[in-house]
């Protein structure tokens, strides 16, 4: 199965093996992978290399009256979503409105439809600019990647930008002091002739360190579930991811698994 890209502001609901019946919400332009990694399994491919107009973004009208006119015939069918999530084309806190937007989103989604929780799927590379912070900090649920304690792994699973440091990710994420949630994907394979694997007793001992210095509300534990930019990467074993989050249950922290 290939990778995909959406091309609507507003897409679903769908069913999500993490956060139930997902309505979801794609800030990035259409069609094009935009994000500040280049991870070797994102689901919408590689990132596009050339720069991005703030004009180019869906602007925050659109994205209020999109989510409303949704969000509305949804609670006339009685199909109110568990959450709305913003996900998409790549990294949706890149927005240049991102604050701006979660605000519109928390109204409307009070108005209409109080139940459904307002979740970020993010990398969490931009965590530390203050505005992202402050909108992160607004939603129900705000879900920062970690894929590895190790560097080099790191760096190969997660492809940032050259000068970009781990150290500086962890303490991003550490400033939230344990309001966020922490997913990490576990995977086996090759990339460009180098074996990668962060399911090993060093990496997992290495991210159980991290996870008790960052004390995240939740972590959760997923492997991949559809088509990858490169070939070669192994889908984790339900039963193996569940003995790794038996292992970070230890340190008292609710794991959720996804096979």
């Amino acid at each position: 199965m290939g990778t995909f890209l959406f091309n609507d502001i507003i897409f679903g609901p769908v069913s999500s093996r993490r956060l139930g019946s997902s309505l979801g919400i794609n800030l990035l332009p259409p069609g094009l992978k935009i994000c500040t990694y280049n991870c070797i399994y994102c689901e919408c491919g590689w990132t596009s290399g050339r720069k991005i107009k703030d004009s180019e973004f869906p602007s925050r009208k659109i994205i209020k009256e999109a989510l409303r006119e949704r969000l509305t015939a949804l609670r006339r069918s009685g199909d109110i979503p568990d959450a709305i999530t913003y996900a998409g084309n790549g990294e949706p806190t890149l927005h240049p409105d991102f604050e701006g937007i979660v605000d519109d989103s928390i109204e409307i989604r009070d108005l209409i439809s109080p139940e459904t929780k307002i979740v970020v799927l993010s990398n969490g590379s931009l965590s530390h600019f203050e505005s992202v912070k402050r909108a992160l900090l607004k939603v129900d649920k705000n879900v920062l990647k970690l894929d590895s304690g190790i560097e080099e792994t790191y760096r190969i699973l997660n492809q940032p930008p050259s000068g970009w440091k781990l150290t500086d990710i962890v303490a991003n994420l550490k400033s939230y002091h344990g309001e966020l949630t922490i997913q990490t994907l576990f995977v086996r394979g090759e990339f460009r002739g180098i074996k990668i694997d962060n399911t090993n007793d060093t990496e997992i001992n290495e991210l159980i360190k991290l996870y008790g210095d960052i004390l995240p509300s939740e972590v959760m534990v997923y492997t991949i579930d559809r088509g990858t930019p490169t070939r070669g990467l192994e889908r984790i074993p339900y039963d193996e991811l569940k003995s790794i989050a038996a292992k970070i249950r230890k340190l008292g922290i609710s794991t959720l698994v996804s096979g």
